[in-house]
């Protein structure tokens, strides 16, 4: 049989809210997963209370974090709805949940539940800190994550002016690694015939993720602080102010700082003593980037671009959201595709990051209505009939919407 989509013929079930666990089961569904969002009827994903703005009466935030699922809504404190899920468990090859360990648990949704009743299950579960360890229970967000993965002692402009990095970067890079994680535990499957328990947290995720971070610190013994846009270890290596806006710029070999200084009309500093290696820069910054600051404030960023590229330098410029939404380069590679939901209308969302030349996803959907896909789910997983569904939606044990 042809294959369009990487994941295709993949079905996931997703017990997810707020971004780690969308993300990861987002990016399934972009590349071909059939991934069914389920969600309470008093409680739904919390992300869609999350604005203003919010377009046709839907949150902007969800719209853009959950493309591509289906919306199924059951009454998870309902015996008979637990009994669905039961049952849907039995015909899908993932379960994704970012919720407090324990809490699917105490549902009879467990891991070693699902399990027993397939097994071959993928059971994904994003946590702050994991489902072991003394702060196993702690609660957690993106914020609380970037304070104590150590990432908000090193960003900001100085030890008494912190910054929480601009995008929730512990929730994304949990996703992905759980992406990981469940691609790697499907792997084992082909092998083994059985699926397993993929355990994602937070703090660990960041760890690794800064693991150059550790490695200078375990280096040096020395605790790094906040640096603004530099780095602790190229110079230069940073953005610089230029005469109508900020340039970012990366120096980071011998070799190109040698162009560098040829390409910005400064041969001189590639011969001054102070700045003959990279070792000898990072020990003079203080006095090597007030030159440079100097310099670059005299032309345009839009000028400085032109000469270094012209020399081979790495840089370019700060821009913000609407200008990177406008790039060229970013409609090129199409990360800004439109599309149509039942009741906010054309939405503009972000494109699929990886392209894959045989087999690059599905076209971009919108994401779903709370319980827009409720009985498309319970016929095809669990082949009910309309009428059995009916009786189901009366009683108040699911919801779909249309």
């Amino acid at each position: 049989m042809a294959m369009k989509n990487p994941l295709q013929d993949l079905r996931v079930l997703d017990f997810t809210h707020a971004l780690a666990g969308p993300y990861c089961t987002m990016l399934m569904a972009m590349y071909g997963a059939e991934v069914f969002k389920v969600e309470g009827l008093e409680s739904g994903d919390m992300g869609r209370s999350w604005g203003p703005p919010f377009q046709g009466g839907e949150s902007s935030y969800f719209l853009g974090v959950n493309t591509g699922k289906k919306g199924v809504a059951i009454d998870l404190k309902h015996p008979r709805g637990l009994d669905l899920c039961r049952a849907l468990v039995e015909h899908v090859d993932v379960l994704v949940e970012n919720l407090r360990p324990g809490s699917l648990q105490r549902l009879g949704l467990g891991y070693s539940d699902c399990a027993a009743r397939n097994p071959r299950l993928v059971y994904c579960s994003i946590s702050g800190y994991g489902q072991s360890g003394p702060a196993r229970d702690e609660p957690a967000m993106d914020l609380i994550l970037q304070a104590t993965s150590g990432l908000i002692s090193v960003t900001g402009v100085s030890e008494e002016a912190l910054a929480r990095c601009g995008h929730s970067v512990a929730d994304v890079t949990a996703g992905l690694a759980a992406l990981t994680g469940i691609l790697m535990a499907l792997r084992a499957r082909e092998i083994t015939g059985k699926g397993q328990h993929v355990d994602v947290a937070m703090l660990d995720v960041m760890i690794s993720a800064m693991c150059s971070n550790f490695a200078n610190y375990f280096g040096s013994g020395v605790i790094p602080r906040p640096l603004g846009t530099a780095f602790a270890t190229i110079v230069p290596y940073r953005t610089f102010r230029t005469a109508d806006g900020e340039l970012a710029i990366a120096v980071a070999s011998e070799k190109l700082w040698r162009q560098f200084c040829q390409a910005v009309g400064k041969p001189e500093l590639a011969e001054d003593e102070r700045f003959l290696t990279n070792a000898l820069r990072v020990k003079n910054r203080q006095l090597l980037e007030p030159l440079l600051a100097e310099m670059f404030g005299a032309k345009s960023t839009a000028a400085w671009k032109e000469i270094l590229h012209a020399g081979g330098i790495p840089c370019g410029p700060v821009r913000n959201l609407r200008e990177v939404s406008e790039d060229p380069q970013a409609a090129a590679r199409e990360m800004f595709p439109v599309v149509s939901h039942p009741t906010a209308g054309a939405v503009r969302v972000t494109g699929a990051p990886i392209k894959l030349s045989d087999t690059p996803g599905r076209k971009p959907e919108a994401a779903p209505l709370a319980g827009q896909h409720t009985r498309e789910a319970l016929k095809r997983l669990l082949s009910m009939e309309d009428a059995e569904i009916d009786e189901f939606v009366a009683a108040g044990i699911v919801r779909e919407s249309r």
